[in-house]
């Protein structure tokens, strides 16, 4: 899937319905902001809307997926329930490495903060360890920062 093609694809088939950025999103229950994420491939539309959208644009989801208009004439290759599935699983991957690269912060910030009381007695070793507490903090507040963000499905 090529996000940027389906962002183009969203975006020219809701100019030919003649509808704006915030008349789409209302119909789905989301922001223009989203609808502006979709059609500029920064974002893939969520498997639960997925099916309004097409609705909305009046296409199927294998032309969502594809980014452009199949011929009618040919044989379906998936079912549509599938493609849903298959959207939802990806997207519950992607969430679920967002929160394991953020534990992985938490716990690297904590063994730096480990480390940085094992290094001490000299002035460099003292500037060493208050560098690695420092950094420790900060990369534990980032992994605890993104996941709450995660957390609240942001």
């Amino acid at each position: 899937m090529e996000q940027t093609k389906i962002g183009s694809f969203i975006a020219q088939k809701r100019k030919e319905k003649n509808l704006t950025q915030s008349q789409l999103a209302a119909k789905l229950g989301v922001s223009d902001k989203t609808v502006s994420k979709w059609e500029r491939g920064k974002c893939m539309p969520d498997y639960s809307i997925a099916e309004a959208l097409c609705a909305a644009l009046g296409i199927t989801l294998a032309e969502l997926f594809a980014g452009e208009a199949k011929d009618t004439e040919s044989p379906r290759t998936s079912d549509e329930q599938q493609m849903l599935d298959m959207l939802e699983r990806v997207q519950r991957l992607e969430k679920q490495k967002q929160v394991l690269q953020a534990a992985l912060l938490v716990l690297l910030g904590m063994a730096l903060l480990a480390v940085s009381h094992t290094v001490g007695g000299t002035s460099v070793q003292d500037f060493l360890s208050g560098a690695l507490l420092g950094v420790g903090v900060g990369t534990m507040l980032v992994g605890v920062v993104l996941t709450v963000i995660r957390a609240l499905g942001k």
